[in-house]
């Protein structure tokens, strides 16, 4: 499986959805809240070039946010991504 990181804030129902989709796809996913840390803010701002939440990471490449990552799931996208090759 590929290593998944989601940049996530506390209340964030997108942040919950994210969680959520990987959960139910059985993937193990790294979460790193950036609610009250600023060097992880801005870790993710200078990694995805976004501020919004959540950044998904699949194999250190962005994927973007939850919009993003629905529509790869939608398309059957995600589980390529997702295999080992």
């Amino acid at each position: 499986m590929k290593k998944v990181v989601i940049y996530t804030k506390d209340g964030c129902p997108y942040c919950a959805d994210a969680k959520e989709l990987f959960n139910k796809k059985g993937v193990k996913f790294e979460e790193i809240p950036v609610d009250n840390d600023p060097e992880k803010l801005a870790e993710m701002v200078k990694l995805s070039n976004r501020r919004s939440l959540p950044q998904i990471f699949i194999n250190n490449k962005s994927i973007g946010g939850f919009d993003d990552l629905s529509k790869l799931a939608t398309s059957g996208e995600l589980d390529t991504l997702l295999k080992d090759e």
